[in-house]
């Protein structure tokens, strides 16, 4: 038996769904791209087609596409990738071949590798000495001249193009390699006067569909608030000392753009990092990382666990002041700070249960650290990565775009709404400063020079209060202190008109969001009550839409037995035989061999999307699906890739799947742990396949569908564990 990840990661997923090399339809924006912005953009499809087996980030392969096929001319493109595969065939440096690059340095006596190099200082011979990360090559001498122009080489590494030499020598002590020349890979520098006046060409939809081709996604299968997320991302890039974090599903691309994006940032395990390695050494006074990154991005934050309380403390004064104290000293720094992770939980379960901020180590869950978090992502909201949703139209050069966000890091866009708004008095000084700071960077990202209209000034504004909101009513629900002084997030405009902010999730789930805080004498949270409404939302099974849900396991009397079904027959749906015994449990475990072909698929989701109507929005349920693997080849790739959407749909809802694949099953059963089994004769799959009618009924309800053979379905009473029981 094998799991759905493992079975995933031996198969091409990019080949699988079907992605093609051929070149892109040029639309009318990647004209006025290429007019405006020649030389400094570039086809961001064109990173997947150079890439190859090179391990290296899309700045490094996008710095050499920049050089040679920086340009809309076809010839020039296709010449372009030549070179620059060429280059990385030539200069790239396998691990796995570094003994082959190494005998080739030594039979040439010198040769240019592409690499990662760090540089670490030998205090007993007082020299600075170079590691070659792929080519596993260290103790090699750099000048302090290089080192002094290039620091980051010293905290955390930088690709570089060097030029390596090989001289032997009978002394043991001294290493053969030398270092004939080192170039990082960045661009070397912009003008910024010229990327203001292009931007004038630009209408603000058109800039933001560049940006966010820029990052690499394709902006036409985004809303207009999903590329403001994906933006947001870049705040910390712009932005002096901000700090976001982001929580969602995996799968969603939160790590890409602080992996991928800028040499100017670095991201880094939340379980590696230390305090002298993060601030700085006491033995050495050498400062850490936040000294020369623009962005430190926690990556899989949320998994860590265990927390050191030191670096929490020291981390704290950092987030909220700028600067940290080590010994004696005090440090100041610039360095922006993003802290990513993933959900395991529906935002109406932690709505319910706890707050936002669950998944995070409980170290990081003390008010006071989560109250200098300036920004909170629903990453919630962002889909699930797929082949479609990456650009093949122009965007900047990532390297070129880096250096245009460090340039203006020192300007300061926070008060350019008190133009046309004013906060509520009551939104607190620190509320105010991560507003200021979360509208400022989203200004210089989408009005770089400043200037903006009432209607988009309000647009960024109310973004960045929703998600200084968002932190600040997780916290209330943590931190019963701070809810004495009540705050209002909202703006006033100049006619004196209030503005109410919420949030999305507030107004999706307005029963579980707010809190009556009076009530909570003991501890325990309850629901307020939705002003207007008297008494419970409604009958039990009614959705917001007023459309009546499938009935509840209390509506329906459950009985041992079994039900007899005609080939031919209509009027036959999982609402009906299946849906009245699954109501109610919390694990549902589902038997059959036969989950392969897109209609059996179809069918699962069915089932599974019955299940997250009848539930409540704040549970979730386990459900764990027991099929074959499709024999053969052809067909395997599909069948996993048809498990892995369903499974992505359906943890997205609170039904939470995990697929097995074992070889040996035969029964088509589904048990539950409120004490039912249900036999399935012929399994999930009853019914004759539909017609190519697209508009025929029984694509959409089961009930217009024919079943296809004969078959029966037994209900059968199990006994439930002693703690299944005690619940029930």
């Amino acid at each position: 038996m094998t799991n759905l990840e493992d079975a995933l990661s031996e198969i091409d997923v990019l080949a699988a769904t079907g992605v093609t090399d051929t070149a892109p339809t040029k639309s009318a924006l990647d004209d006025k791209i290429n007019e405006h912005f020649a030389g400094a953009v570039v086809r961001k499809d064109l990173v997947k087609a150079v890439r190859g087996n090179a391990v290296v980030p899309s700045y490094v392969l996008e710095y050499l596409l920049g050089q040679y096929a920086a340009s809309d001319d076809e010839a020039t493109i296709q010449a372009g990738i030549d070179s620059v595969r060429q280059i990385l065939a030539t200069h790239y440096v396998n691990r796995n071949e570094h003994m082959l690059v190494k005998s080739k340095i030594r039979s040439k006596g010198r040769h240019r590798v592409i690499d990662r190099v760090t540089v670490t200082l030998n205090e007993k011979n007082d020299v600075h000495e170079a590691e070659f990360e792929n080519l596993q090559v260290k103790g090699v001498i750099i000048d302090d001249v290089t080192v002094k122009q290039n620091p980051k080489l010293l905290v955390g590494g930088v690709w570089c193009i060097c030029d390596i030499e090989y001289f032997h020598s009978d002394d043991q002590r001294v290493v053969p390699w030398i270092l004939g020349s080192l170039k990082p890979i960045q661009v070397a520098g912009v003008d910024i006067d010229l990327y203001h006046e292009a931007r004038k060409a630009f209408s603000t939809e058109e800039w933001v569909d560049l940006l966010t081709q820029s990052i690499g996604l394709n902006p036409e299968q985004f809303t207009d608030r999903g590329k403001l997320i994906a933006l947001t991302r870049l705040i910390p890039f712009v932005e002096r000392n901000y700090n976001v974090v982001e929580l969602g599903p995996k799968g969603t691309g939160k790590s890409h753009t602080f992996s991928e994006f800028s040499p100017n940032g670095i991201l880094i395990s939340g379980g590696e990092v230390t305090v002298p390695k993060l601030f700085v050494n006491n033995a050495s006074g050498r400062i850490g990382l936040v000294g020369y990154w623009d962005c430190i991005a926690f990556d899989e934050f949320a998994a860590n666990r265990r927390a050191d309380q030191n670096l929490v403390n020291v981390m704290k004064n950092y987030l909220a002041n700028k600067s940290f104290s080590r010994g004696t000293s005090i440090f100041a720094a610039e360095a922006s700070m993003a802290f990513i992770g993933n959900t395991t939980h529906t935002v109406p379960y932690m709505l319910k249960n706890s707050d936002l901020f669950d998944e995070l180590p409980d170290a990081y869950r003390d008010p006071a650290w989560l109250d200098r978090i300036h920004h909170y992502i629903p990453g919630w909201e962002v889909a699930p990565i797929r082949s479609e949703m990456f650009s093949t139209g122009y965007g900047f050069v990532v390297d070129y775009l880096a250096e245009i966000l460090r340039a203006k890091r020192s300007e300061d866009f926070s008060d350019k709404y008190k133009h046309y708004f004013t906060l509520d008095s009551s939104v607190s000084t620190r509320d105010q400063d991560a507003i200021c700071k979360t509208f400022s960077g989203l200004m210089k990202l989408v009005h770089p020079t400043g200037e903006a209209t009432e209607d988009e000034v309000r647009a960024l504004l109310e973004f960045a209060i929703e998600g200084r909101k968002r932190v600040k009513d997780s916290i209330l629900r943590i931190d019963a202190t701070m809810r004495d002084t009540p705050v209002h997030f909202r703006y006033a405009d100049v006619t004196g008109a209030w503005h109410e902010v919420t949030t999305l999730e507030e107004s999706q789930y307005p029963q579980l969001y707010r809190r009556n805080w009076d009530a909570v004498g003991s501890g325990d949270d309850e629901v307020a009550p939705v002003p207007g409404e008297s008494g419970p939302a409604g009958p039990v099974g009614d959705d917001a839409s007023g459309a009546t849900a499938p009935a509840r396991q209390a509506d329906v009397p459950l009985a041992e037995g079994h039900q007899d079904f005609s080939a031919g027959q209509k009027g036959v749906s999982y609402e009906k035989i299946l849906l009245p015994y699954l109501c109610g449990a919390s694990k549902i475990t589902i038997t059959d061999p036969y989950i392969r072909m897109p209609h059996q698929g179809r069918n699962l989701a069915d089932l599974l999307s019955l299940l997250a109507t009848a539930k409540d929005d704040a549970e979730e349920i386990d459900v764990v699906l027991v099929t074959t693997e499709q024999p053969k080849a052809e067909f395997k790739q599909s069948q996993l890739l048809m498990l892995k959407a369903i499974k992505d749909a359906s943890d997205a809802v609170g039904v939470r799947l995990s697929v097995r694949l074992d070889d040996t099953i035969h029964d088509r059963r589904i048990e539950t742990d409120r004490g039912w089994r249900i036999d399935l004769g012929k399994g999930l799959d009853i019914w004759q396949r539909t017609g190519d009618n697209p508009f025929d009924f029984g694509r959409n309800r089961q009930e217009f569908r024919l079943i296809g053979s004969a078959f029966t379905v037994h209900y059968v009473k199990i006994p439930v564990t002693p703690e299944v029981a005690a619940t029930l």
